[in-house]
């Protein structure tokens, strides 16, 4: 088949990844589990995402605690894209989860409606 193995940054404490895992449990796809807080999406794949997303906001968890507290809204006016990569690349926290990495595609959070147009 040639596909690469998803990779599927997630948090054990966030219900979204647990839903999100258990659909992909049960459509019987292979995947890779990463936990986003000790190992966040890497600056290639968070520049990726963007570029197939279209918005570097989609990248954000925007309900977070970091996010708030770092007060990012106001934040993300202000860094040039770079900035914003190696903050996202160094602080799991900061990246909408599960944030997953497919073959040329991408996905962050979870409705079951786009990821049964992407299964």
């Amino acid at each position: 088949m040639g596909r690469s193995k998803l990779k599927v940054y997630e948090y054990s404490g966030c219900s979204t990844c647990r839903n999100a895992l258990k659909y992909l449990n049960s459509k019987k796809i292979e995947f890779e589990q990463i936990p986003i807080r000790e190992t966040p999406p890497s600056v290639t794949e968070l520049k990726k995402a963007k570029q197939y997303l279209g918005d570097i906001k989609k990248l954000f968890n925007t309900s977070g605690k970091d996010y708030r507290e770092g007060n990012w809204k106001e934040k993300l006016g202000k860094l040039n894209e770079d900035q914003i990569y190696k903050e996202l690349s160094s602080n799991g926290n900061l990246v909408k989860r599960p944030f997953v990495v497919g073959d040329g595609w991408y996905l962050v959070g979870f409705k079951e409606g786009e990821w049964g147009e992407q299964f």
